[in-house]
């Protein structure tokens, strides 16, 4: 019982969710217990705005980061707080101050999570600011200190959590990491089943949009390793953390590589278990993923019972037994019939090996790292000057741009939430605007998500606070449920919201209660909610929706194009020899992200109305093709440095037609994409897209099917054999059916 305590509370105190919400409970309890020592009840409220508006604004960070992050966002909060002083008395000045805020501060998500998050935060005090003014600048003059000063003592405990407990966010990414690398691992496994009738297409679907989530999971680990990277030599626990994102990235390169045609591998070894062995060995790789998240979790040793080392000493023992029969016969035929699934089932069995010895490897430090020379600089792709923020800021002033878009629907939406406001001189009406900006999302599929769990939320937090209130009318008990409503609320919004809006509406109608203000306050709350709901809804539909079938050509560029600098940075390892420096691993991680982006959008599409979607089983075939091509030339990068991956003059000059064909059919993707961004509102006249991949033929340019001399040749062959069908879906992508909107 002890030992299962002990690693329970292990998991606890390093989940994000528990560490977000013990915080918010600490901030939010010192501001309670001072405001009734201090006889301050009637002031908490403003207090308690303050350290939610300032909790917002938090991302995973050092402590040195927290602490500038917490002065920018505290500028930026007495800015708002300003703006609100100087226009509360006239309602359309204020109206008008709001739109601008919000069409300037959304266009800050460009630059980064850091500062998507300090402008949400802005934003939303502004409205607490402007909720707790009453239309009187005295209102905001008293309301205005109180909630700065519960934003600085937020940040206060925000940066000394972060300086006194660095670890904890590091290893939940890494645990999370593992975890989604352990899913992936099964569901490629899925792939090696050698029976009849089996979809692999949908089974390929499948692992391409999960890829999009394990890619999500190496930013997400990378991101919070490099905020902690100093300038010094890195402690030795971010040195091991390090290691273990490093060894990460490996095995995702070796289990997104594929060495051939599955159903050629299930139709060549139907009469062997040879592939079941395979999958075991696969399976098992997967469960030891898990088992390393728990570990690291849980700060233990991960368990080994022995089981993939024996999986793969059969494995081996089957694949030499395959060996034998193919001698046998090519004695008897005179050929050799069986080469090529012999070929591609022996690069499978050392991939398969050298993902074993990674894992084995995981959790043994920076120790390991140091034999080969391993490269742990990280890129950072947060904005390094004023000037590279401008920079990134003004590229996203044009129309296509997914930013600019949020920011106008955002601004225009709060203008109809403010109208409304004012024309049913609601005392409340400021919740429609809360709810405006928590539910908008750039993505409509988003928005309507997030709408649909708020009002859900929403009605059943203002139950249970009701309950609350029938129930404990004693104030130091409703103080208590406030608090926990906090921190339930800080711990949930990121994994359920559902669970978090109710907790939030809880805690600020408990507020509202305990200041005598409570009168009227559920209904209000679920009219204003749903009036906000509503106005984000029709904005996301109505006002420059960002439908994804529209960036589906620039997405599929940007595959193509990353495809081709992955390739051309495994060439040049090829010549010089193995190495994981950053240039290569950052060739590597921008062909997964932009896979990733296309997963992403892929998903999103589907959640949009039919009628937008545009040519839904061409996206489907593309986003598929697109990922079987990576898992092709990831497999000539898991090849890197080992046996038979020589390249000869043959190779090199397929490999040159590959990279060659890529960036041409990329280049054509992106005129069709400019040919077409001049009518968002409407559907791109198909001729003149069309014309734009005239030269580029069904077989265009693609590099010819050379007989496979080597690993490198073969998997070059499988490329150019998936390229020309990429082609087709790329023609058909930029050519909308007759009538339909993109």
């Amino acid at each position: 019982m002890d030992e299962s305590w002990k690693s329970s509370w292990q998991r606890a105190r390093n989940h994000e969710g528990v560490t977000r919400g013990a915080r918010a409970f600490c901030a939010l309890a010192a501001v309670l217990a001072w405001g009734w020592w201090a006889g301050w009840q009637a002031e908490l409220m403003p207090v308690l705005l303050g350290v939610i508006a300032s909790a917002l604004t938090e991302t995973d960070d050092s402590w040195r980061g927290r602490l500038r992050a917490q002065l920018l966002a505290l500028g930026c909060f007495g800015l708002m707080a300003l703006a609100v002083w100087a226009t509360v008395a006239w309602p359309w000045a204020l109206m008008g101050v709001l739109a601008l805020s919000a069409l300037a501060f959304t266009l800050l998500g460009a630059l980064g999570e850091r500062y998507r998050a300090i402008a949400f935060g802005s934003l939303v005090l502004f409205i607490y600011a402007a909720l707790a003014a009453h239309t009187s600048r005295a209102g905001a003059a008293q309301a205005t200190p109180l909630m700065l000063a519960g934003a600085a003592w937020y940040g206060l405990v925000s940066v000394a959590w972060a300086w006194a407990m660095p670890r904890a966010p590091v290893r939940f990414r890494l645990a999370r990491l593992y975890a989604v690398l352990g899913e992936y691992l099964r569901l490629k496994a899925l792939l090696l089943e050698p029976v009849r009738d089996v979809d692999l297409e949908r089974r390929r679907m499948a692992l391409a949009l999960h890829n999009g989530r394990v890619v999500d999971a190496l930013n997400a680990a990378k991101e919070s390793l490099m905020s902690r990277m100093g300038r010094g030599q890195p402690p030795a626990w971010l040195q091991a953390a390090m290691h273990q994102y490093l060894a990460a990235q490996d095995v995702h390169e070796r289990a997104s590589s594929s060495h051939e045609h599955y159903d050629l591998l299930a139709t060549a070894f139907f009469h062997s278990d040879v592939l079941y062995r395979c999958q075991r060995v696969l399976t098992l790789l997967g469960e030891q993923s898990l088992k390393l998240s728990l570990a690291i979790q849980q700060q233990s040793p991960p368990q080994h019972g022995g089981m993939t080392s024996r999986a793969i000493e059969d494995l081996q023992a089957a694949i030499a037994h395959q060996d034998g029969i193919a001698a046998e016969l090519a004695g008897a035929q005179g050929a050799a019939p069986m080469a090529r699934p012999l070929r591609s089932l022996h690069a499978l069995g050392h991939n398969l090996a050298a993902m074993a010895a990674v894992f084995a490897t995981a959790l043994g430090g920076a120790a390991a790292d140091e034999r080969g020379g391993v490269d742990h600089a990280l890129f950072d792709r947060e904005p390094r000057s004023l000037g590279d923020a401008w920079g990134r800021v003004r590229a996203q002033l044009h129309a296509q741009s997914p930013w600019l878009r949020h920011s106008v629907r955002l601004a225009l939406s709060l203008l109809a939430g403010f109208a409304l406001m004012q024309a049913t001189s609601d005392p409340h009406g400021y919740w429609i605007l809360l709810t405006i900006v928590f539910v908008s999302q750039p993505q409509y599929a988003a928005t309507q998500t997030r709408l649909v769990q708020r009002a859900k939320g929403t009605a059943i937090g203002l139950a249970l606070g009701w309950a609350a209130i029938q129930l404990f009318p004693g104030a130091l008990v409703q103080a208590a449920l406030l608090v926990l409503g906090g921190a339930v609320f800080f711990g949930a919004r990121h994994t359920r919201y559902v669970l978090a809006t109710a907790a939030v509406t809880t805690l600020l109608l408990l507020g509202f209660h305990q200041m005598g203000m409570a009168q009227g306050v559920i209904l209000a709350r679920l009219l204003d909610t749903a009036a906000g709901c509503l106005i984000a809804a029709a904005a996301s539909w109505l006002v420059l929706p960002h439908w994804q079938s529209r960036q589906w050509p620039r997405l599929a560029a940007q595959v193509l194009q990353t495809q081709a600098l992955y390739l051309r940075a495994i060439l040049a390892q090829y010549h010089s020899g193995k190495r994981d420096h950053l240039e290569y691993r950052l060739a590597r991680r921008n062909a997964h992200n932009a896979d990733a982006a296309l997963s992403n959008s892929y998903s999103a599409m589907l959640k949009e109305p039919r009628s937008v979607r545009g040519n839904v089983e061409v996206v489907a075939n593309f986003l598929r093709l697109s990922h079987t091509q990576l898992n092709y030339l990831s497999a000539l990068g898991a090849q890197r440095g080992g046996a038979g991956a020589d390249m000869d003059a043959a190779d090199e000059e397929m490999a040159s037609a590959l990279l060659l064909s890529l960036q041409q059919l990329a280049e054509k993707l992106e005129q069709a994409q400019q040919a077409s961004g001049a009518r968002t509102g409407k559907a791109p006249a198909a001729p003149a897209v069309a014309q734009v991949l005239q030269e580029f033929g069904p077989t265009g340019s693609a590099p010819p099917h050379a007989p496979a001399r080597s690993l490198m040749a073969a998997q070059l062959a499988l490329v150019g054999k998936v390229f020309p069908q990429l082609q087709e879906q790329a023609r058909q992508l930029v050519e909308p059916p007759h009538g339909r909107a993109v």
